[in-house]
């Protein structure tokens, strides 16, 4: 299987020095660890030793993050120099979902895909959502 990753990049300026900061991102990591996307200026500050309380940090958030080379899903979100993790995420959650739920599914119901059973698949979903808001 592919890694998913995007290369992010932002410069800026602060007290007349400039400042570059370029990283690559494994997004499967992130979404395991976290199960959405964190503040990417915080993974860069993070990486390259600038504490996130910092002015230096504050300065970096108002610079727009560029992204390029994007591998595995990350290429389907980055349109145009524009990154929608928003989408990579929901795409992420709704596979993790699918992947957990159709081991239950086969067993109990001896259901082996499904996408074949749309309205089975959305109640499970649902119900799996309801119990991780609880």
């Amino acid at each position: 299987m592919a890694t998913n990753t995007i290369d992010a990049s932002v410069e800026f300026s602060f007290k007349g020095e400039d400042y570059t900061y370029k990283t690559s991102i494994d997004l499967d990591q992130l979404l395991r660890k976290h199960d959405s996307l964190p503040s990417l200026h915080a993974i860069l500050a993070q990486q390259h030793g600038i504490d996130t309380y910092s002015y230096l940090y504050e300065v970096m958030q108002e610079a727009e993050i560029e992204f390029s080379n994007p591998q595995g899903l990350a290429a389907d979100y980055l349109v145009n120099g524009e990154f929608d993790q928003t989408a990579l995420t929901t795409n992420w959650q709704t596979t993790k979902t699918g992947v957990l739920l159709t081991p239950i599914a086969t067993s109990e119901l001896g259901i082996t895909d499904l996408d074949l059973h749309p309205a089975l698949k959305r109640a499970l979903i649902s119900a799996y959502n309801l119990g991780r808001t609880s």
